[in-house]
């Protein structure tokens, strides 16, 4: 039984992972509540909440875990928020020691990588490894408030990265958009709303590295191009057209996306194709990639929607799945690289 612990942000997670038998249990306390007046997370409330957070989600553990015992401990150490990750790594380095246990570091966007395969282990355990290796190569998508990242999963479960962002993420172009057009926070889910009313089709927003020799990300521009649309627009015009704009905005967000993982797709050979991050929840980004893996006539695994974000589901999945990706107790430390690589140590 290997217990998983999340604090690398604003999410409060643990969750137990029976190797055998699937997942045991799972938790999160959100704090968006908390974080929504500031407009986003505020890194101190954050740790005091993680605080507060941790022993009601440990007294849940207790009523499940019953006669099979914790026999590991798995807990993200970066990337992250400095005060948030320790709290996690300091809970998981008493419960280790308090129970004689093993403890290792798992990397955050690791966790993210392997989540879109837990349905999978779910519906068959004993036969996930055999099944896990006719996937690969694997070409997989990142997409969350911190980090945009196409990467690939070798038959040696061997991590590359393809593309990552030069500025800002998907998901923090769509939170920063959301504040611009004082939809406020989280801004992902309520542009997704409002788009659903618009035309994806009405405003011609700019989509960055559209040649196939540059294999990069960046919404910045996105953003700036949103901002002088405002300026020229007045209250009246803005009511009228917010979800035009809010569609318009969302679409040039996955067209970014798709364009750079089609590409990814016709330079290699790939076996499957996953989605997975907090940004992996839109509903018509996950249609976007159903049909992109239709026409590639390739599986498609997107994380489910409670393992889009941050969760320690997939840190406890990741450290089955991925031991060679593990960082030692010894060498358990905070990381803080933007996207560590995906690498063993960061």
């Amino acid at each position: 039984m290997i217990l998983g612990i999340e604090s690398s942000c604003d999410e409060s997670a643990i969750a137990l992972f029976d190797p055998k038998r699937g997942l045991a249990g799972e938790w999160v306390y959100s704090q968006i509540a908390q974080h929504r007046a500031y407009g986003g997370v505020v890194p101190d409330l954050a740790s005091r909440q993680h605080l507060a957070n941790f022993p009601p989600l440990l007294e849940k553990l207790d009523s499940i875990s019953g006669d099979r015992p914790v026999t590991s401990v798995a807990v993200t150490c970066g990337p992250g928020l400095a005060g948030s990750l320790a709290l996690g790594i300091a809970l998981a380095k008493s419960l280790a020691m308090l129970w004689e246990v093993p403890l290792a570091g798992v990397n955050h966007l690791r966790g993210h990588a392997f989540s879109p395969f837990i349905e999978m282990h779910q519906e068959n355990p004993d036969g996930f490894g055999e099944a896990l290796h006719k996937l690969l190569p694997h070409l997989g998508l990142i997409v969350s408030g911190g980090n945009t990242l196409l990467f690939e999963i070798g038959r040696k479960l061997d991590f590359g990265i393809i593309a990552q962002t030069v500025d800002d993420a998907a998901g923090e172009a769509l939170d920063k958009g959301a504040k611009l057009l004082g939809l406020g926070y989280p801004g992902g889910p309520v542009i997704e709303k409002t788009a659903s009313k618009g035309s994806p089709d009405a405003m011609d927003f700019p989509r960055a590295f559209r040649s196939s020799e540059e294999m990069k990300f960046s919404f910045s521009g996105l953003k700036t191009s949103l901002r002088y649309q405002l300026e020229k627009t007045s209250d009246q015009q803005l009511a009228a057209q917010l979800p035009d704009i809010c569609a318009s905005y969302q679409q040039a967000v996955i067209d970014a996306l798709l364009r750079k993982t089609r590409q990814a797709l016709h330079n290699g050979r790939y076996q499957s194709l996953g989605l997975s991050g907090g940004v992996a929840n839109n509903v018509r980004l996950r249609k976007t990639f159903d049909l992109l893996a239709q026409k590639e006539e390739l599986p498609v695994f997107c994380a489910q929607p409670q393992h889009t974000g941050d969760n320690a589901a997939m840190v406890a999945f990741a450290a089955f799945a991925d031991p060679g990706g593990l960082i030692d107790a010894p060498g358990l430390q905070l990381s803080f690289h933007p996207a560590m690589s995906l690498a063993k140590t960061g």
